[in-house]
């Protein structure tokens, strides 16, 4: 993306110049990290400065997805970028309210992380393809169809829109283990 410098968004073609900000990512635990987001009403110069600060932080994690409630906003929007080949073009994707309209009964298992779980991975289980439906930044609606990468992706996002961390597909010791982990890091954070 770009390394702070000013962007223009245009929005209902108006034009809206503002700076991209890096945005704090939440750790878990956290309360807002496990609450249900309600839906995107309109698609305001705010939501727009949220996706594209959204973005920025991602990339700067770097990550390949992160969701509003990882920076503290309570919303139906997560961004996503899959693409991890060496000199491709980046894909970034923005997605508002967000749902599944079918899985496949194939499943895979990735060894999945979290911006908000620093450090911690474990495999999960999921459908291994996705078909989901989303407003995009314009107000149009979309549709595609992910597999791999971008279907465990688009579903671990979707998870956080609905209060779910990648840590609750896992059993209760080893949840809690990190868990733990995550609350000494936050203490430790604290302390400086």
């Amino acid at each position: 993306m770009s390394d702070g410098c000013a962007q223009i968004a245009l929005f209902a073609g108006a034009a809206y110049f503002y700076r991209m900000t890096i945005r704090p990512i939440l750790i878990h635990p956290d309360p807002r990290l496990k609450k249900r987001c309600p839906p995107v009403e309109t698609i305001s110069p705010e939501i727009v400065k949220l996706a594209e600060d959204m973005l920025e932080t991602m990339y700067d994690a770097p990550g390949v997805g992160l969701a509003a409630p990882q920076v503290g906003v309570l919303a139906r929007l997560f961004v996503m970028d899959c693409v991890k080949e060496e000199g491709a073009e980046p894909r970034p994707l923005v997605l508002i309210n967000p749902e599944i309209v079918s899985t496949s009964e194939e499943v895979n298992t990735y060894e999945e992380g979290c911006l908000s779980i620093p450090d911690q991975y474990a495999e999960v289980t999921r459908p291994s393809r996705v078909v989901m439906r989303w407003t995009d930044l314009q107000g149009a609606p979309q549709q595609e169809e992910f597999d791999g990468l971008w279907a465990t992706c688009a579903q671990h996002e979707l998870d956080h829109l609905n209060g779910r961390l990648f840590i609750d597909h896992l059993g209760a010791i080893k949840r809690g283990m990190i868990t733990r982990k995550m609350a000494k890091l936050k203490r430790e954070q604290a302390r400086g």
